[in-house]
C-alpha cells in the first residue's frame, strides 16, 4: 500500500471515505464518534490538504484510506489538558486523527499508524469510547491507554493513547 499526501483531487474520495466510516461506526456500536456532526465537514479537509497534513492510502491505484498527521512540539491543543492519567512523553510527537478506510481494503488502520511511527516515533492519538475497533487496533500496536481528553466537535470524552519507539 502506498502512501502520500492528499491533493484536491483526491477530495471526493476521501469524503466518499468518510461517509463509509460513519455508516460503519454506527453499524458497530459507535453511532456518537462523527455520525450526530457529519465530520469532519468538508472545509477542515480542504484545509488539511491545502496545509498538507492530509494523506491517502492507495492501493491498485485507487484511494481506499485517509488520514490526517500533523507532527511538532505541543501541536494539538485538545492533548494540552489530560485527566485520569498522564502523557508517557514530553517530546515532540506525531498526531494521528480522522483515519478511516473504505472497507475495501484490510490493515489500513494498522498500514497508516505503522507509516506514521516511522516518520516520528512518538504518536499520540485519541478515539470514541464506544470506538472498539480503533481501541482494539492501538492496544495490537503497542499504545497506551494515557487518559482522557475532550474535543471541540462534540462534547463525548475521548480515550487519549500514545506510543514512544525506543
Amino acid at each position: 500500500m502506498e502512501i502520500r499526501k492528499s491533493t484536491e483531487t483526491d477530495f471526493d474520495a476521501i469524503m466518499g471515505i468518510y461517509a463509509y466510516a460513519r455508516s460503519f461506526m454506527a453499524e458497530h456500536g459507535n453511532p456518537n464518534q462523527w455520525g450526530p456532526t457529519n465530520w469532519p465537514p468538508e472545509e477542515l479537509i480542504h484545509s488539511d490538504i491545502a496545509a498538507g497534513n492530509s494523506y491517502v492510502c492507495i492501493s491498485d491505484g485507487r484511494v481506499v484510506g485517509t488520514f490526517y498527521f500533523i507532527y511538532g512540539k505541543d501541536i494539538d491543543p485538545t492533548y494540552a489538558v489530560i485527566e485520569d492519567g498522564d502523557w508517557l512523553d514530553n517530546s515532540p510527537y506525531g498526531v494521528v486523527h480522522r483515519l478511516a478506510g473504505d472497507g475495501s481494503v484490510k490493515g489500513i488502520g494498522e498500514a497508516c499508524l505503522e507509516w506514521v511511527s516511522g516518520q516520528c516515533g512518538h504518536i499520540r492519538v485519541d478515539t470514541h469510547g464506544d470506538n472498539k475497533v480503533v481501541q482494539n487496533l492501538l492496544k495490537k500496536l503497542g499504545f497506551t491507554h494515557c487518559g482522557t481528553i475532550y474535543v471541540e466537535e462534540d462534547d463525548y470524552p475521548r480515550l487519549a493513547f500514545e506510543k514512544v519507539n525506543e
